[in-house]
This record gives C-alpha cells, structure tokens and sequence, in this order.
C-alpha cells in the first residue's frame, strides 16, 4: 500500500511524493518522530507555540517551511526521507501539508 504526501508552498507550487511500504519498511513512528526533531533543531526552526512545546504538526510544517521549496522542487533524498517520516509519523493514506497556510490536512 502507498501513500502520498503533497508539499504545497501556494497555488501551482505543490510536490507530490509517493511513499510505498519499503521507503518505510522497519521505520517506527518514534525514529519518524526523531528525525523531525533533529531537523527541526538543526534548521534553527521557531517553535510556533510560545509556551515552547512542539507538537509533530509544529515540526513537520517547520520542517518543510525552514527546510525549503527548493528541496521538494529538486526532489532529493532529503525530500523523499521527509515525505517518508510524514507519512510514518501520521499515519494517512494521503497527507497535505501546506506550508503557505501552515496547515495539515
């Protein structure tokens, strides 16, 4: 089973990443959850909560914002490892996230 996840930075700029069973084979929801933290920090993302608590939404849509279209535009490994730590960490069948309206969906 498969599993797309859509990296949208605004109208006509959005990056479709197809995720299949063995991009994530062996991949736990807390090593997802790991990676995402380590980019987080290592990007010098902002916490979106002032309170300092980071939610996975928070890191996922700072994660793509501070780690930049040019990266899914280009769609490297680091954009594959990300649409696939995505796609563990939430679970769906098809996944959005839009940078632009710093939204999940």
């Amino acid at each position: 089973m498969s599993q797309t996840v859509i990296v949208s930075f605004g109208e006509d700029r959005e990056y479709e990443f197809l995720v299949h069973d063995a991009d994530v084979a062996g991949m736990e929801r807390e090593q997802a959850r790991s990676w995402l933290a380590k980019e987080f920090e290592d990007l010098e993302c902002t916490p979106s909560n002032p309170m300092g608590k980071i939610l996975v939404l928070d890191m996922i849509l700072n994660v793509a914002k501070y780690g930049g279209e040019h990266r899914f535009e280009q769609g490297g490994d680091w954009a594959k490892k990300f649409a696939a730590v995505t796609a563990v960490v939430l679970a769906r069948p098809v996944m959005k996230v839009d940078v632009s309206n710093f939204t999940v969906g």
